[in-house]
């Protein structure tokens, strides 16, 4: 289906878009988030039933990822993701702290590098453990 057909809606609501655009996988996902806050249209917090129009811009936050996006077009219908893409166009604002959050990521330690500072094993645990028993034995010798 081509997005700049002439049964494209003048406005719509923000689940439905939001689903159409493949930013959720299913609507009742887009409510969820909708509801959690986690999507605004225009800076303000917005219900799912916001009528959305061309120009309003979207920020939501997909997991971990923030995203800014600016509504180009509407569509009845959920395509393949390269028609879908042409929904909306992120901001240069948006893309530069995905970038920058994705080389935070990159240059962050690996996680299996603190193991042995991390969480005992199990076999650490059972040290512990029968330390801990030790310690607590009551002998007559000890008193007092």
């Amino acid at each position: 289906m081509p997005v700049n057909d002439t049964s494209a809606p003048v406005s719509m609501r923000l689940d439905k878009w939001l689903w159409c655009a493949r930013f959720y996988k299913t609507r009742a996902l887009a409510v969820e988030e909708i509801g959690k806050g986690r999507v605004t249209v225009n800076t303000q917090s917005a219900k799912a039933a916001k009528e959305i129009r061309p120009g309003d811009t979207i920020a939501l936050r997909q997991g971990t990822l923030a995203k800014t996006v600016v509504v180009r077009q509407l569509s009845n219908y959920r395509g393949p993701a390269p028609v879908a893409q042409q929904l909306y166009e992120e901001t240069a604002e948006s893309l530069a702290a995905r970038q920058q959050a994705a080389e935070q990521r990159r240059l962050a330690p690996e996680p299996a590098a603190t193991i042995a500072d991390g969480r005992p094993t199990k076999r650490d645990r059972r040290d512990m453990d029968r330390a801990k028993q030790w310690n607590n034995r009551w002998s007559a010798s000890h008193e007092e």
